[in-house]
């Protein structure tokens, strides 16, 4: 329990695994996001091309 406190009292700056920590939760924010526009984006484009299909027939 005291390295817990001991812990949040630390007014150091951030270490080597603090930033590795930081950068795998950014590096996973990213991929959420890159995948959740890629499939909107998907599914806009094929709408649109449903519908040029229907008005080129």
């Amino acid at each position: 329990m005291k390295k817990i406190i001991d812990f949040f009292k630390n007014e150091e700056g951030a270490t080597v695994p603090e930033y590795a920590l930081m950068l795998a939760v950014i590096a996973a924010v990213v991929l959420v996001a890159v995948q959740a526009i890629g499939t909107n984006a998907n599914g806009i484009f094929t709408t649109v091309g449903d519908n040029l299909k229907t008005a080129g027939s």
